[in-house]
């Protein structure tokens, strides 16, 4: 009879423990850090990817600048040539603002969370 009441005791200690952890739901704290590596990860794939494209248009305009010179045609060349370099800096530019806003969205939601975080605490 005694260690019915013990096991008894033992299943509602159980019981109180597995709710309390139930109710304390996921880590915030680390929610917020893996978003913001998630959310810099890609900010440096879109970047790396722009900054790809850019050198890709930028070779293939040398080359046709380099045909129109062979073909005694140096002003085409040279509005090639600069086009390219124009081209290449505007994704460059774009990839690092993707970038920088993707940064910046994480850091703010790994923030937020952590603001939750404390609350909670």
């Amino acid at each position: 009879m005694k260690s019915n009441w013990i096991l008894a005791a033992a299943a509602v200690a159980l019981l109180a423990v597995g709710t309390a952890a139930a109710h304390e739901g996921p880590d915030l704290d680390r929610l917020g850090d893996r978003i913001d590596r998630k959310l810099d990860r890609r900010g440096d794939r879109i970047e790396h990817h722009a900054d790809r494209r850019g050198d890709r248009i930028d070779r293939r305009l040398d080359r046709a600048a380099n045909r129109a010179e062979r073909n005694d045609r140096p002003h085409l060349a040279k509005q090639l040539d600069r086009r390219g370099d124009r081209i290449d800096r505007q994704l460059d530019r774009r990839g690092h603002r993707a970038e920088r806003r993707l940064d910046r969205r994480g850091d703010r939601i790994n923030q937020r969370l952590d603001r939750h975080s404390r609350r909670q605490q």
